[in-house]
């Protein structure tokens, strides 16, 4: 089964699954203009998630980190961003360093589906904590037992208890 963390490019209301918009094409002139438009303003939050989340449309996630971690430094409590870190953080294979930033996340703010969710996929995948990761799933589906995966997480929960 193939399963994986999900980014939030977008905002996410407090305990709503967030669909991920129909894949978009971004070229490559297009991540330069938004790289050179967080050069200019990099004072600016904005640019830097802005220049991240190409980026990680793009699978270019060390180069996501660096801007998201740039957005962070002027927006430290961006739980969004710390998601959409952790996620890049996974697609380079630092582990550890994307269980942390999911669960800054979920610090800042405990209803956050895609924390959860991505938290779950780490550990249960990534890490091979099935305890953690099947708390982290059972979480979520409490905070939103009617998302379209749920069935899916059920599934996988099912496969963690089971030792698969």
């Amino acid at each position: 089964m193939l399963f994986g963390v999900i980014g939030c490019q977008q905002k996410e209301a407090s305990n709503k699954q967030v669909v991920a918009p129909p894949p978009v094409m971004i070229t490559a002139q297009q991540v330069d203009n938004l790289r050179s438009l967080a050069k200019m303003n990099p004072g600016k939050a904005d640019g830097w998630i802005a220049l991240g989340n190409a980026l990680m449309d793009t699978q270019q996630f060390g180069e996501a980190i660096d801007a998201y971690q740039k957005a962070l430094v002027l927006d430290p409590k961006n739980v969004d961003v710390r998601v959409d870190m952790g996620t890049c953080m996974r697609g380079v294979g630092k582990y550890e360093a994307a269980v942390a930033e999911f669960r800054k996340a979920i610090k800042i703010a405990p209803n956050h589906l895609n924390a959860h969710r991505n938290l779950g996929v780490v550990l249960g995948f990534d890490l091979k904590d099935s305890e953690g990761a099947i708390r982290e799933f059972k979480t979520y589906l409490e905070l939103a037992p009617n998302t379209p995966d749920a069935a899916q997480i059920k599934e996988v929960i099912a496969q963690l208890q089971a030792g698969k």
